[in-house]
């Protein structure tokens, strides 16, 4: 059906219903009538059509509503009054809603064209805060991902970044106090200073006061960033360095599931040096096969209608799935089925794993 003939139809609905109306009013003859009801007409056309339309739409129905009544007689009857008066009524109300209605649309069509005329901004503000992240680093493979909860600002505060380093490779995951633009420009500068500091700054603990400095450069310098950095080296050993975050999950080849927990929990950039707290440290050696999951609280928190938090650790087994990349989609699809309603939070991915099934 062409659009054409759809707005026709659309048109011509409000005049079928009232000559059913109508019909209907002559059917059952004068010991009930029916003229009140002609104000269906345009409350119906309200639904599709702008105020002017609708006015006319009414004006027809009180003129056919007069020409019944002159018919049967009774155009001066209390009954006629009644009708004619609510037609008016329904007209006025019907005619109001549809500039409401249409003044909403405008709006929503303008905001559509604006988002529209930034989509290309927005692409590349998303490459800047996830850039592409190559199938293997250094003696490692690699996935990542990350979906931003709001479908206006595809942007947000999670961010994750991976820099190969002689003889290994170091990543980050974390989440930015807040959403939206204003948190992207945050994660934005505190991922350019890992960047800048990952491929040959001497420790993590270096790399964390980098980009410590870089979060208080910035105007929103009272924000706090919760984040995770690993080294994992070509001996197998994985160091993490905690700055309040959540702890990366290891799934070992053998099908045991652990958290790397801190023996003393850190705080996050931006409140540490408030406290004078560093951040938590974990050490463990990785096995071949095994593979660690980098994840921000969006996929934590995930709630089904009773409420209950998305159990990670439940479904840690879709993580054994041959290609990385496989993996994080069906965790991406777990946590979906599992939500009852759209997530109002980031949520960010990396996954990683040394030689064996990770490729």
């Amino acid at each position: 059906m062409t659009t054409t003939v759809r707005r026709r139809l659309v048109a011509a609905y409000p005049f079928a219903v009232l000559t059913a109306v109508v019909g209907t009013d002559v059917l059952v003859g004068e010991e009930l009538t029916l003229l009140a009801a002609y104000s269906v007409a345009p409350a119906v056309a309200a639904a599709n059509e702008r105020g002017r339309r609708v006015v006319w739409t009414g004006a027809v129905a009180l003129s056919v509503c007069l020409v019944v009544a002159v018919s049967a007689g009774t155009a001066h009857s209390f009954r006629a009054w009644v009708a004619y008066s609510t037609i008016v009524g329904v007209t006025a109300a019907a005619a109001y809603a549809a500039v409401l209605r249409h003044r909403t649309e405008r709006a929503r069509d303008e905001a559509r064209r604006a988002l529209d005329a930034l989509a290309p901004v927005v692409r590349v503000a998303r490459q800047v805060v996830f850039e592409p992240v190559p199938a293997s680093v250094g003696p490692v493979a690699v996935a990542a991902s990350c979906t931003c909860a709001g479908h206006t600002t595809p942007i947000g505060g999670d961010l994750y970044g991976v820099a190969a380093v002689p003889g290994g490779v170091r990543m980050v995951i974390g989440d930015v106090q807040g959403k939206g633009l204003e948190a992207a420009g945050t994660a934005t500068r505190v991922l350019g200073a890992f960047r800048e500091a990952a491929p040959y700054v001497e420790s993590l603990d270096r790399i964390g006061e980098r980009m410590e400095r870089a979060l208080r450069r910035g105007r929103d310098s009272d924000r706090f960033v919760a984040l995770v950095l690993v080294e994992y080296t070509e001996d197998g050993v994985l160091s993490v360095l905690n700055f309040g975050h959540l702890p990366p999950l290891v799934r070992a080849v053998d099908g045991r599931t652990a958290f790397v927990e801190p023996t003393v929990p850190g705080l996050p950039l931006g409140l540490g040096d408030l406290l004078g707290e560093g951040p938590g440290r974990s050490r463990l050696r990785l096995a071949d096969g095994d593979r660690v999951l980098l994840y921000t609280d969006g996929i934590v928190e995930a709630r089904d209608r009773a409420g209950r938090f998305f159990p990670l650790v439940d479904h840690a087994h879709l993580l054994d799935a041959p290609l990385l990349a496989d993996a994080l989609s069906d965790l991406r699809a777990a946590v979906e089925l599992h939500a009852s309603a759209p997530r109002e939070d980031d949520a960010a991915l990396v996954l990683f794993g040394p030689s064996a099934r990770a490729c």
